[in-house]
């Protein structure tokens, strides 16, 4: 396995490891990303316990939220370029998709594109896309999207740097009021800021067992490469265990605007009652491979040719 320049600078950002530490890495695994992140995280060399996949894509995650009939979606559409992303044109044609997902509730984003666009029955929403790509001249896609109801509840969103991160939140509340509505709000800003690892659940007894196992093996290998006694691994591992609850539970993060509380104390201070039932958070184009531009490397091929 050829262990290329890029592939360690992606190891490096994901990890904070050294340069050398990280070729040895993906060395040791042949390549294999995830395992070369568990291999460094078991030598003690990497502190990220979650990877945050390159952002390689432009677009926006916008929502919106219906507080008549109490639901709320959020979407991801992303284009070629920053610039039309940021376009009024751009953002305006989001909100009617995120519109459309309340209206018509599809199953997915292909019946998504095949749904007449909220208060415009002229055109689907596919249509609606081609109409902006031949105006603008860039390729646009759906990617993905989630609709909450609220169901007696709230929904509320949170989006994060003009649409690079995108925040939904359903909760149910004992009383709906302003202190309520700010609490979600806090909440909401939590999940957006929690980086580079994100909440992943709501409480400890979501964790999926897999999960759990996966992370109590790469503790166990890492005391020991530690050199600490067998006898001792078990109680530090339940230690740093706790830690990871920290980390991936979000009523157990620490309050971002008040790190001396999590966020539970924090809700039930401000709105007893309340209780977040679920969340999503979207870090527009996440996963997605953007298109790097080698000026020097196509003059290069142009004089070749």
């Amino acid at each position: 396995m050829n262990i290329t320049a890029a592939m360690v600078k992606e190891l490096r950002e994901t990890t904070g490891a050294g340069m050398m530490d990280c070729k040895k890495a993906l060395t040791h695994t042949e390549g294999d990303m995830a395992k070369a992140v568990d291999y460094l995280r078991e030598k003690g060399l990497a502190a990220a316990a979650k990877k945050e996949s390159r952002i390689a894509a432009e677009g926006v995650v916008g929502a919106y939220v219906c507080e008549k009939c109490g639901t709320g979606a959020m979407v991801e559409v992303n284009c070629e370029t920053d610039f039309v992303a940021n376009t009024p044109d751009f953002k305006d044609m989001v909100e009617s998709i995120a519109k459309t997902i309340i209206v018509s509730n599809p199953a997915d984003v292909e019946a998504l594109l095949n749904c007449k666009v909220a208060g415009d029955d002229t055109q689907t929403v596919s249509e609606l896309i081609t109409a902006k790509v031949a105006k603008i001249g860039e390729k646009m896609t759906v990617r993905r999207f989630v609709r909450y109801e609220a169901d007696g509840g709230e929904v509320e969103s949170y989006i994060h740097m003009g649409g690079k991160v995108g925040v939904l939140v359903k909760a149910a509340v004992a009383e709906k009021n302003d202190a309520t509505k700010e609490v979600l709000h806090d909440v909401a800003l939590q999940i957006a800021a929690s980086s580079p690892v994100a909440a992943e659940y709501v409480t400890r007894d979501e964790v999926k067992a897999d999960h759990l196992e996966h992370e109590k093996e790469i503790l166990i290998a890492q005391a020991r490469n530690e050199g600490k006694p067998e006898k001792i691994i078990e109680k530090m591992v339940m230690g740093r265990i706790n830690k990871f609850y920290q980390e991936v539970c979000l009523m157990e993060q620490p309050f971002v605007k008040d790190p001396d509380m999590n966020v539970e104390k924090m809700i039930a201070a401000k709105a007893p009652g309340t209780k977040i039932i679920a969340f999503t958070r979207y870090k527009m184009g996440d996963g997605l491979e953007k298109k790097v531009n080698d000026l020097a490397a196509e003059v290069a091929e142009q004089i070749g040719k």
